[in-house]
């Protein structure tokens, strides 16, 4: 079997790196060649030359495995892939869903609103997203801050539609901060969000791998930062899920249509009852900690689904 793995070319720090070499060790070890492309080397071209060229440089592979969040190259190469029947997981549309926080929540959002799904919803923090705007435009009135106000109170949590790693996300204590942090991202998408107090400095992280809880961890911050993300000073130790958490999990993956990704979940109660509140999902999640914490590589389990996947194809 022979799969492609593809990637951002810029992204070449050791921090990215050595996720790539993580899964193609492990396809390695499952008797598979994982060729890795970078999104700078498939142009996204649109003539008919172009595309021939391009299902002729694909005809090798049996999957794609697409580690990046370039949408437009995804959507390409999708198109490209539907008739060769080479499936690519995650799927790129899900993979855009996940790096759009507002897209995040209006998918599962939709989710809860389903009949279907009354007794399987997806607990959500209360979330509004900010009116566009153009940055050489600003926003000429605030008057739409009242209602964010009336509905989330102080503090509140202002964050960027798109990051990672916890950056890109401010606790805002008032309304002079919300007046300028709202002005200072303007042409920016970022959303405002409930802030919950109980789950203060503390998270879960369920790695998630088909219809699987593979690895968990505690994430939560000595420092006192509201953000349990250990790029911001974050520490970890591994965690033994409730099914209420696993089952939360679970969902949420179904819900987006991904095949792995990080779930983060937040506790209503405090740390001492479950994480059952839903506050991100990474398609692309890391792995890197979540192997240090608990000693599960994700990258393994991957391969396995990929290729208990492939079984049924």
């Amino acid at each position: 079997m022979r799969g492609l793995l593809v990637t951002n070319g810029f992204l070449r720090t050791n921090k990215f790196v050595e996720h790539y070499e993580w899964l193609a060790k492990a396809a390695a070890g499952q008797g598979i060649a994982l060729d890795l492309w970078d999104n700078g080397t498939i142009p996204v071209s649109y003539t008919r030359e172009s595309s021939a060229a391009l299902t002729r440089r694909m005809c090798p592979y049996q999957f794609v495995i697409y580690w990046d969040k370039d949408v437009r190259l995804g959507r390409y190469l999708t198109e490209v892939c539907r008739p060769l029947r080479i499936p690519v997981y995650n799927s790129v549309e899900a993979m855009a869903v996940c790096d759009d926080k507002s897209e995040t929540y209006r998918v599962l959002q939709l989710w809860n609103d389903d009949p279907l799904h009354v007794k399987e919803q997806i607990p959500l923090l209360p979330t509004i997203v900010a009116p566009m705007t153009y940055a050489n435009v600003g926003y000429t009135n605030l008057d739409f801050l009242a209602e964010v106000i009336r509905q989330l109170q102080f503090p509140m949590v202002v964050k960027e539609c798109f990051g990672s790693f916890g950056q890109q996300v401010s606790l805002v204590p008032d309304e002079e901060a919300l007046r300028r942090q709202t002005r200072q991202l303007a042409g920016t998408p970022f959303l405002y969000q409930q802030y919950l107090r109980q789950s203060h400095g503390h998270d879960v992280r369920l790695q998630v791998v088909g219809n699987q809880v593979v690895a968990a961890m505690h994430r939560f911050s000595p420092s006192g930062d509201f953000r349990a993300n250990l790029t911001n000073g974050g520490e970890m130790e591994p965690y033994e899920p409730s099914q209420v958490e696993r089952d939360l999990a679970l969902r949420t993956v179904q819900a987006l249509g991904l095949d792995f990704a990080g779930v983060d979940l937040l506790f209503s109660q405090g740390p001492t009852g479950d994480a059952d509140v839903v506050c991100e999902v990474n398609s692309n999640a890391h792995f890197r900690n979540i192997a240090d914490c608990t000693g599960v590589n994700v990258a393994e389990k991957i391969m396995e689904y990929i290729i208990s996947r492939q079984g049924k194809s």
